[in-house]
């Protein structure tokens, strides 16, 4: 069978505008939550959010391309061209190969930085904001799929998913097929997102899934912890680069590692709430390791989906128990949303991007805040400082809001 393997990666985040700045900020325990910015949240229950800091993208890519994309496709376009630059490739390269694009993004409403342009003085007594042809396009679901296509040339298929938490992953996962059912030689895969915005705030906040710790942002994103109150927001995104693996090494490709198995499941339960027996979850958990042919046993660290809201921390624990049985207690597991914040559509694979690289370096990263240890979630989540330890089989969980699962086997080459 045809092997799918990381040549290639790039990172737009919180914590840095590329993987290793990004990576490096994860080792260290920092996080990027602090007050919202990007618009007045004064009266909001939730003022905090972890946001890109400084986004200010100049050159790489055309204005005429930059124009069709909201802020969350911008991020995914730039990662892109990172992993593609990180990569070692160029379209005269690739051109007579079937390069795809699988691409993750929420299609959210505009974003206050999106439509400022829209608005002109009018009389210099009024404003009059006019909607522009374009504005179709910039929050359509499409458009980053499109744009992606035609900045690297990808001629194959074009797929963009919007799963909510889990789509970055099925991102991932739909690349690898493609790779192995021969529909793709190289594939541009991931997923990015920003819904650091006001209706999309006060939605969550209605529905109680935010983090209200105003006063202590920097401590709010809090995984597995007793005193979790609620998840934190954040934006960005990651891509990486997928390729056949006897064709990366015939190039002498630099290899992260294999996207080895992939999994999904729908909850079938409630459309806000995960499922307190983490039946779904581990649907997804016990596919991606049937998909694999790996033995959960064999896998060391488990990047968890670890919102740092209560329902979905427990449920997660216990659909880990479920798949891996006693080996649950062994398995060294950490949340990164302590530091990233939820990148939403973009979790999965910056998640996944950390996984190769805790691979690479021998490093995993903390749970960030774990401070108390709710008694229900009772397993090896790795708190204080990173562990150093070598692996090679890593698992990344992906459970998105609305019910829907992802996870990804990755192994080093």
């Amino acid at each position: 069978m045809r092997r799918a393997v990381v040549t290639g990666m790039g990172m737009i985040s919180p914590l840095g505008h590329d993987s290793e700045e990004t990576w490096t900020a994860v080792i260290r325990g920092e996080t990027a939550v602090g007050p919202i910015t990007l618009f007045d949240a004064s009266a909001f229950p939730t003022r905090i959010a972890a946001e890109v800091k400084s986004w200010n993208p100049k050159g790489g890519v055309e204005r005429r391309v930059r124009r069709l994309l909201n802020r969350g496709a911008e991020f995914i376009l730039y990662a892109a061209d990172q992993a593609w630059e990180d990569a070692g490739l160029s379209t005269e390269q690739t051109r007579d190969l079937t390069v795809a694009v699988v691409s993750a993004h929420s299609g959210t409403r505009p974003h206050p930085a999106d439509i400022s342009w829209l608005c002109d003085e009018v009389d210099g007594t009024s404003d009059l904001c006019r909607l522009s042809p374009l504005e179709t396009l910039r929050g359509a679901y499409h458009t980053v799929g499109t744009a992606l296509s035609y900045r690297f040339h990808a001629t194959g298929p074009n797929l963009v998913l919007s799963t909510a938490c889990a789509s970055g992953t099925q991102a991932i996962g739909l690349g690898m097929r493609l790779i192995q059912e021969n529909e793709a030689d190289v594939v541009l895969a991931g997923g990015g997102d920003s819904m650091i915005a006001p209706f999309d705030v006060l939605a969550f906040c209605a529905i109680g899934a935010l983090s209200t710790r105003n006063a202590e942002p920097q401590r709010a994103s809090r995984p597995f912890d007793l005193n979790r109150d609620g998840f934190v927001l954040g934006e960005g995104a990651a891509m990486l680069v997928l390729e056949e693996r006897e064709r990366a090494l015939a190039r002498g490709a630099d290899i992260y590692g294999e996207v080895r198995g992939y999994g999904s499941s729908l909850n079938a339960y409630r459309v806000t709430d995960s499922p307190p027996d983490g039946y779904g979850p581990a649907l997804a958990m016990s596919a991606a390791l049937g998909d694999a042919e790996v033995e959960a046993s064999r896998i060391q660290y488990i990047n968890a989906h670890g919102t740092s809201t209560r329902d979905n921390d427990s449920c997660e624990t216990q659909a880990i128990k479920r798949v891996f049985g006693e080996s649950a207690h062994t398995v060294q597991i950490s949340s990164t949303k302590g530091s990233t914040g939820h990148l939403i559509s973009g979790a999965g694979s910056i998640e996944a991007a950390f996984c190769l690289l805790a691979m690479r370096d021998g490093r995993l990263p903390s749970t960030v805040n774990l401070e108390t240890p709710d008694p229900v979630c009772d397993l090896d989540y790795i708190a204080g400082a990173a562990a150093h330890q070598a692996v090679d089989t890593c698992l990344s969980n992906s459970f998105g809001f609305g019910g829907t699962n992802a996870s990804l086997v990755l192994t080093r080459n």
